[in-house]
């Protein structure tokens, strides 16, 4: 029997089972992978929480990983048994020894990306090239802000930048995470434990503010996001890691400037199979070039995912953590 991880009610980490389970068979349009490594991500406590409802329970959890294909349904035309894949949206279910998803999910994995870089860096890696490429494409010589810069998403975010020459000012929680930031490639970083986060933008930015902020923080970092925003500049809200946003006054963005909100998800931006592989081919390009590299700085046994999650949400992770089955 195939083992994955499962919640049968919504809580804390202690839901999480580690069971035997009959993988599905997959459908016409389905392809099944055997995983060889896992992504976490702040996601995965959405769901298992109830933040996010996932579509029924018991239910799996986790939405990214990378591995061989291990069968294929009748009418996949795109990829074949052994196959090097990897997937970043789901459906649920990553949390697993094989894990069955429309052919439509997958992308084709250079031989020069490890499973583990993959399995690391897809969700994250792929919300950066929206974020940074898509929801406000920048040209390079802007600066912009990035909230928890040493987290998963925060560390590519801050190579990416700097491959494009983005001066990206990130958030920290302490020096450690400020060091990481920096050598990451972050242009300046700000200590929000003891620093005033508009204050320091103020005054990094001689007064300007920047043209977007990157807020993936959410409820705890909100109004600061909104102060550190240019007039008719764009606050990008794509993270609930404190709590969602909820409650707002639309007069609030007149009142400081004009500005505009978006609170994008990576759904929307692979939604078919031909933008995800494009999407995921400048991902793995920026790594093949070296222009970013993936921390893989946790790893654990998919047994151990409910130890994993309670590190990531207490921020003691740094960089990406992967669960290997």
């Amino acid at each position: 029997m195939a083992k994955r991880i499962q919640f049968r009610a919504h809580g804390g980490p202690e839901v999480l089972e580690y069971v035997d389970y009959q993988p599905t068979e997959p459908g016409p349009q389905q392809v099944r992978v055997s995983n060889k490594a896992i992504g976490l991500n702040f996601i995965d406590t959405y769901f298992r929480s109830g933040l996010y409802a996932p579509p029924a329970l018991p239910s799996g959890l986790g939405a990214e990983g990378a591995g061989v294909v291990d069968a294929v349904g009748r009418d996949v035309t795109r990829f074949k048994v052994g196959d090097r894949v990897a997937y970043g949206s789901g459906p649920l279910g990553a949390y697993s020894d094989l894990h069955t998803l429309p052919q439509d999910n997958l992308v084709h994995l250079p031989d020069a990306i490890s499973f583990e870089q993959a399995a690391g860096v897809m969700l994250k890696g792929l919300t950066v090239q929206y974020l940074l490429r898509q929801t406000y494409e920048l040209k390079g010589g802007e600066t912009i802000l990035f909230h928890a810069a040493a987290g998963g998403v925060g560390s590519l975010a801050c190579q990416w930048a700097k491959a494009l020459g983005v001066k990206l000012i990130g958030t920290v929680s302490s020096p450690e995470k400020a060091a990481l930031a920096k050598a990451n490639g972050a242009w300046a970083t700000i200590d929000y434990s003891h620093e005033d986060v508009a204050q320091r933008v103020l005054e990094l930015t001689n007064g300007k503010k920047c043209p977007v902020v990157y807020d993936g923080v959410g409820k705890d970092t909100w109004l600061t996001s909104l102060d550190c925003t240019a007039p008719r500049g764009l606050v990008v809200s794509f993270g609930n890691a404190s709590g969602a946003v909820d409650g707002v006054n639309l007069g609030i963005l007149a009142a400081k400037g004009s500005l505009y909100v978006t609170r994008p998800t990576l759904g929307t931006y692979t939604n078919n199979a031909e933008k995800l592989q494009t999407m995921a081919d400048e991902l793995f390009a920026m790594i093949s070039s070296d222009n970013i590299k993936v921390d893989i700085s946790q790893r654990y046994s998919l047994a151990d995912a409910a130890k994993a999650q309670t590190e990531l949400s207490a921020r003691r992770t740094t960089g990406s953590t992967v669960l290997l089955p």
